[in-house]
């Protein structure tokens, strides 16, 4: 596990008396609608969170917040709840916060991304100590939008641009990497990468880690198979194109970047008669407990989601334990290959 350390930056803000004043109310209610916002007519409330916007009003109240003791729960909201990374993070978020006698909120965005910042708005609204947020993309936006409420964001499973936040997530060029040595240190050397939207960071990082690996051997070819998405009808139809290859040039070594994938390819293949891993090791790359359902066990990349959601609660509770000498840190989490059957066979060779 590593860690990069940045300072809170120091912000010149506007002050609540300016947001009144822009907004055309009063004082008490720019506070309310900080605090209270039941209690505030529906027109008034964006008027003033538009003055908020306008003027780049921070609230800087988040040590005291949390010390009164106002409200003790954090809230998580997660891209995909259908990944079993998604939940191993939950898991371990409510384990490390049952520690600190609070409590845990979860939120799902079934891969939908207004709907992740619907979520991130109605947890500014109720007030919660802070969120962590495991999100597909940047949401540098919706993160500006929650520090000017006085909401502390802590991203996890996502490496952002910017460097006005926390966050924790798994090395996955790493990941990539470990797949692609395990088949070439097995003698696999016709390799093929299975997935696509590469605008999705685990499936850039994951490929770029899979050429590396092939780079630093020679004599090893790779082809990179393009998926329309990252689901079991897209592995099927991989697997079938697969298996469609004459034999002198078909692969021996599938890396899929999700287990998803790289079990419906190992259905797929084995409907044309070939043999996992004999013919053909598959592999995934996410650690989906969901996608090991088949028969034969498939070989993996611990993702550590446990130890992602657990350094993520720490890390907001630093935040919003020293407030304006909080310094801002990545940490990243090293994968580890589980190998299964698909790769090495029952006989673990």
């Amino acid at each position: 596990m590593s860690s990069t350390h940045r300072r809170a930056p120091r912000r010149v803000s506007a002050s609540m008396a300016d947001v009144a004043r822009t907004a055309g109310v009063s004082v008490g209610t720019v506070s309310h609608v900080l605090n209270h916002p039941d209690r505030v007519r529906e027109a008034t409330r964006l008027r003033v969170l538009g003055a908020i916007d306008q003027l780049g009003f921070v609230r800087n109240s988040n040590a005291s917040f949390l010390a009164a003791g106002e409200n003790r729960t954090i809230g998580l909201i997660v891209i995909d709840i259908g990944n079993s990374l998604f939940v191993d993070i939950a898991r371990g978020a409510q384990h490390r916060v049952g520690h600190e006698t609070m409590s845990l909120l979860l939120a799902n965005s079934d891969n939908d991304d207004a709907l992740q910042d619907r979520h991130l708005d109605f947890f500014n609204s109720a007030r919660l100590a802070g969120v962590l947020l495991a999100p597909m993309r940047d949401p540098h936006l919706a993160l500006d939008r929650a520090r000017r409420l006085g909401t502390a964001v802590v991203v996890l499973n996502y490496r952002s641009q910017h460097d006005d936040h926390c966050s924790v997530l798994i090395d996955n060029e790493e990941a990539g990497y470990l797949a692609g040595r395990h088949l070439i240190e097995l003698g696999r050397r016709r390799l093929a990468f299975v997935g696509g939207r590469d605008e999705l960071q685990p499936v850039h990082d994951r490929r770029t880690g899979v050429r590396r690996a092939v780079a630093e051997s020679p004599g090893t070819t790779l082809v990179e198979l393009a998926t329309e998405n990252l689901e079991a009808p897209d592995g099927d139809q991989a697997g079938e194109q697969i298996a469609d290859q004459p034999a002198a040039t078909r692969p021996d070594g599938v890396i899929a970047v999700t287990d998803l994938l790289g079990m419906a390819i190992i259905q797929a293949i084995g409907r044309h008669g070939l043999s996992v891993p004999g013919d053909v090791a598959v592999m995934g790359c996410d650690y989906n407990s969901n996608a090991w359902g088949g028969t034969i066990p498939l070989t993996s990349v611990r993702m550590r989601g446990q130890d992602m959601g657990r350094a993520g609660v720490d890390l907001l509770l630093e935040e919003l334990s020293a407030g304006d000498d909080h310094e801002h840190r990545d940490v990243v989490l090293r994968p580890s290959l589980v190998a299964r059957e698909s790769t090495v066979g029952r006989s673990g060779t």
